[in-house]
């Protein structure tokens, strides 16, 4: 076996990657992501060692966010990058443990002699040493089984919150507590002395984190783009040669519009770009179009048709065609060998996009793949604004019961099951959804319920908090008691690690009853599933026939 992976849905035989990942990652790459995260694990040793003497440091909160982002599905294929980070994560290890040791010995008179785990200690600036303790550090090191899928839940859960930290960082958002409980989290995986119990303990405040986490980014959009509002978004091109951008990260949309105006091209938003289209503050600019295509994984056809350069800015990356290869562009965390990669922005100023904008300037016009427009914008703000028409309309029997379809897309045929599901609800049930899980059915025509549209998309997986204000508003308008009490049922779509930090987030909130598809976790195990089954009610998606009886009568 030279390699070990089964993080996302689509992992082989959903069971394990063990030759090359499914999402095209290598065995080199993903021993390297397993080494880094082993030492950001040390990092976290000492980091939690060091608050007991006072010392808290948010930069390495920070520096372990970005990194666990980079090992997120689908973001960073380059193992070059991953050599690069191991060796920046050793050195700043180094700097924690030393400032750790200088205040302990100044706290207490004595020198720290506690024996720590080896991710504490183990150190090489031997490229070729870590390829070799790559292979033995990764997911399979943790013998029970158990132990070893409560751990893996609690490093997902913390990739994800992880990525919501660093959208809301490059927008001036930053929370110093969730910085610290990356540090917790990740030395809590290495520590053996915790039962099955206090792992689910820790998970639940991850999930908790992860609120907290998706609030602050809620909080830095709108801050800087406004609320989203409804819009018909321009699925359509025009005659000017275009950039496409694909990914989440808004401050680098924001970046591009700004100097890619007035150059005779322009801009459109692909994948989770889509829910951008949305925000008052874009729609300032004329050049900027609309979207182009649908879900990360047809990219590949997309991005051919396009014609012009893309630029990737977070995870959804499908390891490009040779045709196309020369016009995708990355940033941020984003890698993969060969392609041309923008850096990141230096303090004050904006990244430079002057490359990709000279190159959109030699290219043809996109190739038109379809036309008319689809709805967006129907965030948190934009539905309570219309609270007293929704109570009305479920208090008069309008609306008999929302469904939550909201996560990831995926290229799986099983997940025609949230297309068919959206055409079988019937026209009294509305859709709540966010993340690119709609783009199975959001270009049906549902129809609406007095002006109130069936499907109401809140936009990315990063804004699902939305969809969470709107649950608890629900609660407070109906007078009910308890969230599971709302006519509110939840098929949840999954793929990668953001979408376990929104399921832990909504296992925290405390709603039971969820739907998970098109499988459950590869990562967890028989017992684990178990206690989630007893404790929360999670079920595997069954047929639309049965699902759709159940959810119409409550269940």
């Amino acid at each position: 076996m030279s390699m070990f992976c089964y993080q996302c849905q689509e992992t082989s035989k959903n069971e394990g990657c063990t030759v090359v990942g499914v999402c095209g990652k290598t065995p080199e790459v993903t021993n390297l992501q397993d080494l880094l995260i082993y030492v950001l694990k040390g990092i976290s040793i000492y980091a939690e060692k060091a608050k007991q003497v006072g010392i808290n440091d948010a930069e390495t909160g920070l520096f372990i966010a970005k990194n666990l982002f980079s090992t997120i599905t689908n973001v960073n294929f380059d193992p070059v990058y991953f050599e690069t980070k191991i060796k920046e994560a050793l050195a700043l290890r180094e700097k924690v443990k030393t400032s750790f040791l200088a205040a302990y010995k100044e706290k207490y008179g004595t020198e720290f002699n506690e024996e720590l785990p080896e991710m504490a200690t183990w150190y090489s600036d031997n490229v070729e040493d870590f390829y070799k303790k790559g292979e033995v550090v990764g997911v399979l090191a943790t013998a029970n089984e158990d132990i070893r899928s409560l751990r893996e839940l609690l490093i997902y859960g913390l990739k994800g919150i992880s990525a919501y930290i660093e959208h809301a960082f490059v927008l001036d958002e930053q929370n110093d507590e969730i910085f610290s409980f990356l540090h917790k989290g990740l030395a809590a995986t290495t520590d053996d002395s915790l039962s099955a119990d206090d792992l689910v303990g820790i998970i639940m405040d991850a999930g908790a984190t992860a609120v907290k986490a998706m609030e602050m980014l809620d909080r830095a959009n709108t801050g800087t783009y406004g609320h989203p509002e409804p819009t018909q978004i321009n699925i359509g091109v025009r005659n000017r040669p275009g950039i496409l951008i694909s990914g989440h990260d808004l401050k680098d949309l924001e970046e591009l519009l700004e100097q890619s105006k007035d150059k005779g091209i322009d801009v459109y938003t692909h994948g989770e770009m889509l829910p951008a289209n949305a925000y008052p503050f874009f729609k300032k600019y004329d050049h900027f179009v609309g979207n182009y295509g649908n879900s990360w994984w047809e990219q590949n056809r997309e991005f051919e048709s396009f014609n012009g350069p893309i630029l990737m800015t977070t995870n959804c990356l499908v390891p490009p065609k040779a045709s196309y290869q020369d016009r995708v562009y990355t940033t941020g965390v984003v890698g993969f060998p060969g392609l041309n990669h923008i850096e990141d922005r230096k303090p004050g100023e904006q990244k430079d996009f002057s490359k990709i904008i000279e190159h959109a300037l030699k290219c043809e016009p996109p190739t038109e793949i379809e036309n008319g427009t689809i709805p967006g914008g129907f965030a948190r703000n934009a539905v309570l604004s219309v609270a007293d028409k929704v109570v009305d309309a479920v208090q008069s029997g309008a609306i008999n019961r929302f469904v939550v379809m909201a996560g990831c897309e995926g290229r799986h045929k099983t997940r025609d099951y949230y297309k068919d599901m959206a055409r079988e609800l019937p026209n009294d049930t509305v859709i709540l959804t966010a993340g690119c899980a709609k783009y199975r059915y959001n270009k049906l025509d549902l129809g609406d319920i007095g002006g109130i549209p069936r499907i109401l998309d809140a936009g990315q997986c990063n804004d699902s908090y939305s969809l969470v204000v709107i649950a608890q508003k629900l609660v407070e308008a109906l007078g009910v008691e308890d969230i599971n009490d709302l006519p509110l049922s939840y098929t949840i779509a999954w793929y990668e690690q953001k979408a376990v930090a929104v399921l832990l987030a909504l296992l925290y909130l405390g709603v039971k009853g969820i739907r998970l598809g098109p499988t459950l976790p590869a990562f967890i195990s028989p017992n684990v599933l178990k206690v989630l089954v007893e404790k929360f009610d999670i079920k595997p998606i069954g047929t639309v026939k049965d699902d759709l009886e159940a959810i119409l009568a409550g269940k």
